[in-house]
């Protein structure tokens, strides 16, 4: 990637119709440059129409990422659950390949009561099969752990970074509401560290390769996504820093509002020098 691109989370609110071709087509209108497909109730996209899409957002010139679904779980005790899960992944990579799809993003699961390290382990060995299946199949894409908000949810920062030291084709989802919820913190020294720890764990490249989600956060029991100006995260500090350290990649806005969030941080993003 030779430039930070801006889109929404799925189909922007403004499509006419509820279908990935005119999301793309509207994400152009509205002059955004990527969308995040949503299989997060489901991969529920037949091959012809996967192969259909992607050549719609090629010809639109607009990088497409895919969300899995929010129910895998690649550390679920029984082992029908575990293997359903994988399947559910190594599906969405499958779709995401015709799909021309840059990245698939996914949550990596739960401690269910396990340690962090055994947890770990069994992500770590599930993620394998997957890219296995990847390599098998000539499919190439980035997996995307993402930084997850809740503590008993495996996905801390360096929980993502280790395993993207460790693995092939797999490199972190910085979701930085995520990250302001789980660390209680929102100072613009926090992000800089972990744009720093980044860098000095995965390289300069690493940086010129990120997935980001952001959106606003409520510091509720859920941490509930809200509008950026109706949540305390410091977007813009958050940008500038990205533009400090060179970030390149996408900036996925998982606001409610989708576009809105992310036509402002394009263009927030434009005014930096």
């Amino acid at each position: 990637m030779n430039k930070l691109l801006f889109g929404p989370a799925g189909i922007p609110h403004a499509s006419k119709k509820r279908d990935a071709i005119c999301g793309i087509k509207t994400t152009k209108d509205l002059g955004l440059d990527c969308m995040e497909v949503e299989f997060v109730y489901g991969v529920k996209m037949k091959d012809s129409m996967a192969e259909e899409v992607g050549k719609v957002a090629k010809d639109e010139n607009i990088v497409l990422t895919v969300h899995a679904p929010y129910y895998i779980n690649l550390n679920a005790k029984e082992p029908s659950k575990l293997e359903r899960s994988i399947n559910l992944l190594k599906d969405t990579v499958r779709i995401a390949n015709l799909l021309g799809a840059w990245s698939v993003v996914f949550h990596p699961g739960w401690y269910m009561g396990k340690s962090k390290t055994e947890t770990y382990k069994t992500i770590k060995n599930s993620l394998l099969d997957v890219i296995n299946f990847m390599k098998e199949n000539n499919i190439n894409v980035w997996l995307r752990p993402e930084t997850m908000e809740l503590e008993k949810k495996f996905g801390n920062v360096d929980e993502v970074i280790k395993l993207s030291e460790e693995l092939d084709n797999v490199l972190p989802c910085v979701d930085f509401a995520h990250i302001r919820y789980r660390y209680h913190q929102k100072t613009e020294n926090f992000f800089r560290n972990i744009l720093e720890k980044i860098e000095e764990r995965l390289g300069k490249d690493a940086i010129k390769n990120m997935h980001i989600h952001i959106s606003g956060i409520k510091l509720d029991s859920k941490g509930t996504h809200v509008n950026l100006n109706d949540s305390d995260i410091p977007w813009k500090s958050i940008l500038n820093l990205l533009k400090e350290f060179g970030g390149k990649g996408v900036v996925i806005s998982e606001s409610p509002n989708l576009e809105e969030d992310a036509i402002m941080m394009k263009n927030y993003w434009k005014k930096l020098k």
